[in-house]
């Protein structure tokens, strides 16, 4: 009996101690320790305290807007803002790429220049799990710091309201959360690649910055020399006014900013029905009010999507990069 209790224990352990877990462990414990996650943490509570303060300035519109038949109340607290500072997702649009970047820049280069990253492919474990544990610790505190961020910001409402949230709005909320982490995902993919492509951080750190002011700013004046190039002319028919004016979303369309603002602004504001152009005959005939959650979800699916495609293919570049690599030891 005691012969078999000590393997039933043996066998316990081994599966407590699965080498992929104890490295994502180990990981997860590299980034609450370390100065970088204090700075986060306190990007993290400024954010909060700027969305709260915004979140409580608008309490009185909010009401306002519920006295006249909108009810959502807790939606608006993440959308309204009295002019001073940016509302929540737009804090989470700016914070998002620095998150995803600040997190992966280094994560397979630094390893390399300390010396410890052929160390550990050394030991019986797979050459994939190294670069998986990174992105899922990362993943694992990112998802924790937004959570907090966002359950925080609707206590804050609710303290302030004095109303619960509704099983609408909530939903919509976490929907907003999940879509907020993919979109930081994307950026802490590009950052993981940056990170195999080259060896020295501050490179990779200089590349996903680089690759985020160029689609933040850059791209957006490029868009608009195209958009002014091909303008119709004042006699233009009212077909090639709507085609010209889908060229030019769908280029805008092409930046993960542009996505994950349209899929939070359609999750958030249930009165949006549509993210393309109008014409009288779409507005004809349509009754004014909120969407349910599925139906804004459909809306937003080629953005989410999108979103989805982006991460993945930034994966994929990195494993493959990762894969092929040769590690030396030094």
């Amino acid at each position: 009996m005691k012969n078999s209790d000590n393997i039933s224990a043996g066998k316990g352990s081994s599966r407590a101690l699965h080498p992929f877990m104890a490295m994502v462990n180990k990981e997860i414990s590299d980034y609450v320790r370390s100065w970088r996650f204090m700075i986060l943490l306190l990007l993290v509570f400024l954010t909060c305290l700027g969305s709260v303060s915004v979140a409580i300035s608008n309490i009185d519109e909010a009401v306002k807007a519920n006295a006249t038949g909108d009810s959502f109340i807790f939606l608006r607290l993440f959308t309204a803002s009295d002019g001073t500072l940016p509302s929540f997702f737009v804090f989470i649009s700016f914070l998002g790429p620095l998150l995803g970047l600040i997190m992966g820049f280094d994560a397979i280069n630094a390893e390399e220049n300390r010396g410890t990253l052929s160390r550990i492919l050394s030991q019986p474990v797979h050459r994939d799990y190294v670069l998986n544990s990174k992105f899922t610790a990362a993943i694992i505190v990112l998802s924790v710091m937004m959570f907090s961020l966002g359950f925080l910001v609707t206590g804050a409402g609710l303290i302030a309201i004095g109303i619960p949230p509704t099983a609408d709005e909530f939903l919509r909320i976490v929907f907003f959360i999940f879509i907020s982490i993919l979109y930081i995902s994307f950026w802490l993919n590009l950052s993981i690649f940056f990170s195999v492509k080259f060896r020295q951080p501050a490179t990779s750190a200089l590349a996903g910055i680089a690759v985020w002011l160029f689609l933040t700013v850059f791209y957006s004046i490029l868009v608009s020399l195209i958009a002014k190039a091909a303008e119709p002319s004042a006699n233009a028919s009212a077909g090639q006014v709507m085609a010209y004016q889908e060229f030019v979303m769908n280029l805008f369309r092409v930046l993960p900013g542009q996505l994950f603002s349209d899929a939070t602004t359609t999750v958030l504001v249930p009165t949006v029905r549509t993210l393309g152009p109008l014409t009288v005959e779409k507005i004809y005939g349509t009754i004014p009010g909120s969407l349910p959650l599925g139906q804004s979800l459909m809306i937003v699916w080629p953005q989410l999507t999108g979103l989805v495609a982006a991460t993945v293919i930034c994966f994929v570049l990195s494993y493959i990069s990762f894969m092929k690599r040769e590690v030396r030891s030094r």
